[in-house]
């Protein structure tokens, strides 16, 4: 089931990536947010509700409430027009758990590779902080691309692994996952960081020029 999720999750931040990007109007983008923000409360509480006294299982189904409830706080926000500080916030809350996920992942459960992610998403929910909750609005061009790449890299692609028995939980996937992170990143803060769209919008000539 958490591959199924994980899938739609890659969804949601493309549709979310490409709103804070300008291309997707903010209430058509609310709706994508409700669903997959209850497929992801629903499903770690059924999990929880099998899981027993398995500890591993409901570690696993607390990780996924904090994505759950981050896309319900964003469609129900949108859809209202509420002010975007509380989930700024709260993003705040969920970048630093997911460092604590990241670390049960690398000591613990031994899943390196997914480490890396929810370190990922650590600093994808930092940015989000920045953005809603400290109104840093210069952030939303960089944060809307690395909520593209992350889209791809970070859920659809080891869903789809996980999907088909392929993925690998070993420290070299590990490495490459994080070497294309970092570089990935690095990328985008000089095409698409603070004061590049800005300059590159005044460097273009004027209509009729």
């Amino acid at each position: 089931m958490g591959s199924v999720g994980l899938l739609y999750v890659g969804a949601v931040l493309f549709v979310n990536a490409l709103m804070l990007l300008g291309r997707v109007e903010e209430r058509s983008a609310a709706l994508l947010n409700l669903f997959v923000g209850t497929l992801q409360v629903v499903l770690p509480t059924l999990l929880l509700v099998a899981a027993g006294d398995d500890l591993k299982a409901i570690t696993a189904a607390a990780g996924v409430y904090l994505f759950g409830f981050t896309y319900l706080y964003v469609g129900i926000g949108l859809l209202a027009g509420l002010d975007t500080t509380g989930v700024g916030w709260f993003s705040l809350f969920v970048s630093l758990s997911a460092i604590g996920f990241a670390a049960i992942n690398f000591l613990d459960v031994r899943d390196h590779p997914f480490g890396v992610i929810w370190l990922c998403w650590s600093f994808l929910w930092f940015l989000f902080f920045l953005v809603l909750g400290l109104k840093r609005e210069e952030l939303a061009p960089y944060t809307g691309w690395v909520t593209l790449v992350q889209a791809g890299g970070t859920t659809t692609l080891p869903a789809f692994l996980l999907l088909t028995d392929t993925y690998s939980t070993s420290a070299a996937f590990a490495v490459a996952l994080a070497a294309c992170a970092v570089v990935s990143f690095g990328a985008l803060w000089f095409v698409a960081g603070p004061g590049r769209a800005q300059s590159r919008t005044s460097s273009e000539p004027a209509p009729g020029t």
